[in-house]
């Protein structure tokens, strides 16, 4: 079996012999990305294209707005939405297992073509086009900023601006999930403790789960992902083993894949999620990306990198972010640039990164969730940092210039690769070119990224702090946090107003085209809707759930103490404020439900916030009182 289709690859006559030398793949699906990043997958006989190549990548296929999230644009009355194939790209083959090709006896494979969004046939629409107008932007960008301030060069392994064949940037992903047996749930005091004690950390896979994740290694190695390893994380249980396998199976894994172009990384972000969910299924396994699956245990993450390098006429290759000197500074300008950009306009990203109630589930203190906009450099130039505590982390290694970059530790599993990458870039640019406008040198702009608070900068805001190389969470108080680091958003509502509240960060996105004011009030409003939509039709009905659960369990006076009753009427006064009425009086989940039908967004934010902090209240007081009970 074959596993993808280079780009070389991709006309008629190349196709055709690929498909005869294998007659397992009988189709083709176009996968195209919406604002929200939801991607298409529809099967069309390979036969379709092959038929007619090169009609098939001028039209490819039709939708409407009802089969993508495109609030704003392809609305019910205006729904024609193309999705047109993407040939500079790689193809990856997407395989059933369940469906055995009677003439080879190999999984029935189909092509998965990333594709973009036509609406009306002119406008192009959706993640994919925002992320490529975004890349190209900087790259031309840059390029220019190196030809206007030519002081730039003297941190730079090369002496011209005409030395310049290519800017390229690199991006990888690092995929974190939890693996599961169906329909079992592990107990949570287990996961808290396995976790305290780190006993799953890096340790040997055993069972079903070794096998399924040897298994996903091969597969992607052979899509020629270029595996760097797999891995246990921090959270999980050891599993049970009986008569009839392995039971109770809750582990936490991370996979890490070599970096790629922007969007080949993004490509690659969603084609690793299918192998691995379709992979770990056959061992009869199932497979989460909740950013937290479980509250008070380790959430997963997606640290997502950025890197940008120069491709020079002579045939090498150099990092534009390392310092000429690896043993004198942290960067160069062009590093520290990009750095303090995507410090400073943070809040145009975040939403993006986080624009689902599960986000913000797991950016709490604690476990190396990202809850400030800062960044940890090293406590030397020798020593690289390895605060896992802060948002972007300054990755190197002084023996290899090409290793430096940042690592943008806020994403989760379900974010938008496509967005989080294209604002990322587009945030660096404006501190790269605020920096060489002011002809900063590195040691200036160290100074600058480690100002204290209330110091004047001819760049960073004067009230904030930008680097700590301690830990965020222990050494510092909530108050100090949020002074110091600016206050995070704590519902995806928070989140969007962001947005609103930073118009002149906001901006950025729109700089030559890259987004216009109709793609973020599309992404807006995608996001208001599933945020309300789950909120009243899951999280909301589940709260009641655990109000409902927690019944008195005390009756026999001989097997109860004065306590028990004492805990017990502090937890029905809680749960039923919490979730019965009375004429007089609304519950507050009735309120919080009430607040979302009336779009009262405001209201509906500080009651989520209230309500979710009094039902883990009511979990810890019912947990401490089924303790006591004998």
């Amino acid at each position: 079996m074959i596993y993808k289709i280079e780009k070389e690859k991709h006309n008629k006559e190349d196709l055709l012999a690929l498909i005869k030398e294998h007659p397992e793949i009988k189709f083709v699906s176009l996968v195209g990305l919406d604002i929200y990043g939801n991607d298409t997958d529809e099967k069309i006989p390979v036969h379709q294209l092959l038929k007619d190549y090169d009609g098939f990548m001028k039209r490819g296929a039709q939708t409407d707005g009802s089969s993508v999230l495109l609030p704003k644009i392809a609305d019910i009355s205006n729904a024609r939405v193309d999705i047109i194939p993407d040939s500079d790209c790689v193809w990856y083959i997407d395989y059933n297992a369940d469906n055995i090709d009677p003439e080879t006896g190999n999984w029935t494979g189909t092509i998965r073509i990333p594709a973009y969004l036509i609406h009306n046939e002119v406008e192009e629409v959706g993640s994919r086009a925002i992320l490529r107008d975004a890349t190209t932007k900087f790259k031309k960008d840059l390029a220019s900023l190196i030809r206007e301030n030519p002081y730039v060069l003297d941190y730079l392994p090369f002496d011209s601006a005409d030395d310049i064949e290519e800017i390229k940037l690199t991006n990888a992903t690092e995929m974190e999930f939890y693996v599961m047996t169906p329909h079992e749930v592990a107990d949570k005091e287990r996961l808290h403790a396995s976790q305290q004690m780190k006993e799953q950390y890096w340790k040997r896979t055993i069972g079903p789960v070794r096998t399924a994740l040897e298994r996903t290694l091969i597969r992607l190695e052979n899509a020629g992902l270029e595996v760097e390893m797999g891995h246990k994380e921090v959270g999980g249980v050891t599993p049970e083993l009986s008569a009839e396998g392995f039971t109770h199976i809750m582990e936490q894994l991370e996979i890490d894949w070599k970096y790629d172009s922007p969007m080949q990384a993004a490509d690659n972000d969603y084609e690793v999620r299918n192998i691995i969910k379709d992979t770990f299924r056959l061992y009869g396994l199932d497979v989460t990306f909740l950013a937290k699956p479980v509250a008070g245990v380790a959430g997963s993450g997606k640290h997502t990198h950025f890197g940008v390098v120069a491709k020079l006429k002579d045939g090498r290759t150099v990092n534009v972010f390392s310092p000429l000197d690896m043993h004198k500074d942290f960067m160069s300008p062009i590093g520290y640039g990009a750095l303090m950009g995507l410090l400073k306009n943070y809040e145009i990203i975040s939403p993006f990164v986080s624009a689902t109630n599960d986000a913000f589930n797991r950016l709490k203190v604690g476990y190396e969730a990202p809850i400030c906009t800062v960044t940890s450099l090293g406590h030397s130039v020798e020593s690289p940092s390895r605060n896992r505590t802060v948002l972007a982390g300054l990755i190197r290694d002084v023996n290899n210039t090409m290793a430096t970059r940042f690592e943008l530790r806020s994403p989760n599993p379900a974010s938008n690769t496509y967005l989080v990458i294209a604002a990322g870039y587009l945030a660096m640019l404006d501190g790269i070119k605020e920096c060489l406008k002011a002809k900063k040198t590195p040691e200036e702009l160290e100074k600058s990224v480690s100002k204290k608070y209330g110091e004047e900068d001819f760049y960073l805001e004067k009230d904030r702090v930008y680097r700590v190389e301690n830990d965020i969470f222990t050494d510092y108080s909530a108050e100090e946090r949020e002074k110091l680091f600016g206050k995070c958003p704590a519902t995806v509502w928070e989140s969007l107003c962001l947005f609103d509240d930073n118009k002149a960060k906001t901006k950025l996105l729109f700089e030559d085209g890259v987004m216009d004011e109709r793609d973020l009030e599309s992404f807006k409003a995608a996001t208001l809707k599933l945020w309300c939509a789950e909120q009243v039709e899951r999280i909301i009905p589940k709260m009641r759930d655990i109000c409902h659960n927690a019944v008195q369990l005390h009756y026999i006076e001989d097997e109860s103490t004065d306590i028990d009753e004492l805990r017990w009427k502090k937890i029905d006064k809680l749960r039923k404020s919490l979730a019965q009425d009375s004429a007089r009086k609304k519950s507050l989940l009735t309120k919080l439900e009430a607040a979302f039908t009336a779009g009262d967004y405001d209201l509906a934010s500080k009651l989520q916030i209230e309500a979710l902090d009094k039902v883990a209240q009511l979990e810890a007081m019912y947990k401490e009182y089924k303790r006591n009970l004998f």
